[in-house]
């Protein structure tokens, strides 16, 4: 499978086009980054420090696009429409893990999503793939009884809050509580704010220093407390899942897919 990448020379793109070197069965076709990048005209694979690769980095993705199957986007909830409508009329697939899409921005990517294939996901990590199935599982087991809490942390750069990963968690645990999160949700405490209510689900952001990426939920009940934790020490669990949400994309029809959708955790809810 050939790949295209955008942001090439930003942290997540450089990962990615490392991980795709070193991945059987896939290769890089295409390198995209912003108008004006320092990084444009350089090879790609220089960039990533893995040697080059013969790829050059382009500010059209038309162009990247024109030898590549699928594209991977980290970019923004806004430039990752506007490359979706590209790879849409390209008759290409795509792999989008960029957060932050508003209601208004999911119902378009559905639109468009009917001619194309794409997986879109807030965390490609397997891991926190596997947590989101087993985190279903115990709230509908626990039920009511047990108070649920959310803290995430990331490193300083990071630019929206709560993490897509965080609300992700939090609709999935909404979800399986028969709630609904828009009027459950707390974001923040401060102050007399009284007791905790029942059905409230606590979503509470960290950002420091270099911190890739940690979740905490909290399930609390008088006399005991359950907590499940990912944490991400590398962009390459991301890198690579998105890789596998790629490979995953071949041959398959249109639609909208997300990364239990690649694992085959669907189903037996």
């Amino acid at each position: 499978m050939k790949i295209a990448v955008t942001g090439a020379a930003g942290r997540m793109g450089q990962r990615i086009i490392a991980c795709i070197s070193d991945t059987e069965g896939v290769q890089l076709a295409g390198a995209i980054e912003r108008p004006g990048s320092p990084a444009l005209g350089k090879d790609a694979g220089e960039v990533a420090g893995i040697g080059r690769n013969g790829v050059v980095i382009v500010d059209s993705l038309e162009k990247a696009l024109a030898a590549a199957d699928v594209l991977i986007d980290f970019t923004s909830a806004e430039a990752s429409l506007v490359h979706l409508k590209t790879v849409a009329s390209l008759g290409k697939a795509i792999v989008i893990g960029s957060t932050g899409f508003s209601a208004a921005q999911m119902e378009e990517v559905k639109g468009l999503t009917k001619n194309t294939s794409c997986v879109l996901a807030p965390n490609m990590s397997v891991g926190v793939n596997v947590l989101l199935k087993a985190l279903d599982l115990v709230a509908r087991t626990l039920g009511d009884d047990y108070d649920v809490e959310i803290v995430e942390a990331h490193h300083r750069l990071k630019k929206d809050a709560p993490s897509g990963t965080a609300m992700k968690i939090a609709q999935v645990l909404a979800s399986s509580l028969d709630r609904n999160l828009d009027e459950v949700a707390v974001y923040e405490r401060k102050g007399l704010i009284g007791e905790r209510t029942q059905k409230e689900i606590g979503i509470q952001t960290i950002r420091g220093g270099d911190i890739v990426g940690d979740h905490t939920v909290y399930f609390a009940t008088m006399g005991e407390r359950l907590e499940f934790t990912h944490r991400a020490s590398s962009r390459d669990t991301f890198a690579r899942g998105s890789i596998r949400a790629a490979q995953w994309l071949a041959g398959r029809g249109f639609g909208l897919f997300d990364m239990q959708d690649v694992l085959g955790l669907k189903g037996n809810q």
